[in-house]
């Protein structure tokens, strides 16, 4: 692949951004990411930007906002890209409660403006730009068949299903009525030492190593019987490249096909600290969301059988991974 392949990337200096402008960057993209004016430079994104900046000029960062469809059109109109990675949101559910008028805003309208843009811009150039929507689990909701598959009917309840499940049918409209190659992943939970800190897998996983390290006493939960299919980020990101790479656009549930309990999270956790998580654990009514998810789980057999996907990591590696990488950093913090 020539280095004129451009990527566009919405939501660079959050988790999947980073390991996907890594695997773009590996496979010889310049890799361009959009950041807003208020968002700090992530320590996930500053290794990268240390090392394709200066020494290969492959890795770009401009400012840009899915609030503005002006910002979108402009920096389209810059970059000239390839293929768009819409990944910019407000993605944390327990706060899209809180923040309903925002999350809408920039999930949900945020996916509308920048599809606008790239219709524009191919109208202009004649030139096709492929383009990635970052769909989610969490439109199923009240779910009518377990496990999930790309047919499930959605039923969201939250704010942030709401405005994925636009952006999710905002995306597939514009890929029908225009022609667009507009592909949605409906990705499950993916995690990984990059996840933000108020995710709760990241908050367990924390709490583990800093009351390993006599730093913490307890960590404050909501429900424990909630289940989630758990994923690796790197491995999901992957699955984005792959859906950009299809002759044909689709939609696709990306998943590990097996779900865990928050309970089990906690298990595992501390188990490899050597703790007892129930010594630990304290259950605050405030983490209970106004409506829940009981359970979701994934099935990802059209990923495989089309993109020839599959998950690599066990969800029990996956949390030792975590919470080998806070024990490493607090430590460093911390000097203990």
């Amino acid at each position: 692949m020539s280095l004129s392949h451009r990527a566009l990337i919405t939501g660079i200096t959050g988790q999947d951004g980073s390991y996907l402008a890594e695997l773009l960057l590996s496979k010889g993209y310049e890799v361009h990411g959009m950041l807003r004016r208020t968002s700090n430079l992530s320590s996930r994104i500053r290794g990268l930007l240390d090392r394709h900046s200066d020494s290969d000029g492959r890795l770009k960062l401009h400012y840009g906002d899915m609030a503005d469809t002006m910002s979108l059109v402009r920096l389209l109109r810059n970059i000239q890209p390839h293929e768009v990675y819409n990944l910019a949101a407000q993605s944390h559910v327990q706060i899209s409660f809180e923040q309903p008028n925002y999350t809408s805003e920039i999930s949900g309208l945020g996916v509308l403006r920048i599809l606008e843009a790239i219709r524009e811009l191919q109208q202009q150039s004649g030139k096709e730009v492929r383009f990635y929507q970052a769909s989610s689990s969490e439109m199923f909701g009240n779910v009518p068949e377990t496990p999930q598959r790309e047919t499930t009917p959605f039923a969201p309840r939250s704010p942030y299903g709401v405005a994925k499940l636009y952006g999710h049918w905002i995306t597939v409209n514009y890929r029908e009525s225009y022609g667009l190659h507009a592909s949605s992943g409906i990705l499950f939970n993916h995690e990984s030492p990059r996840r933000g800190e108020n995710f709760v897998t990241r908050k367990v996983t924390q709490a583990a190593a800093r009351i390993k390290l006599g730093l913490q006493e307890k960590v404050l939960l909501g429900n424990l019987e909630s289940k989630r299919d758990w994923g690796f980020a790197g491995d999901f990101v992957y699955a984005m490249w792959l859906m950009l790479q299809q002759d044909k656009p689709g939609d696709y549930v990306i998943a590990t096909g097996v779900s865990h309990s928050v309970r089990e999270l906690c298990k595992y956790a501390f188990e490899y600290v050597g703790l007892d998580y129930r010594d630990y654990i304290e259950y605050d009514i405030q983490f209970e969301r106004p409506a829940e998810v009981d359970a979701l789980t994934g099935d990802a057999t059209k990923a495989q059988e089309i993109l020839g996907w599959k998950p690599t990591l066990r969800f029990q590696d996956l949390i030792a991974m975590m919470v080998e990488s806070d024990l490493k950093n607090t430590r460093k913090q911390y000097n203990v």
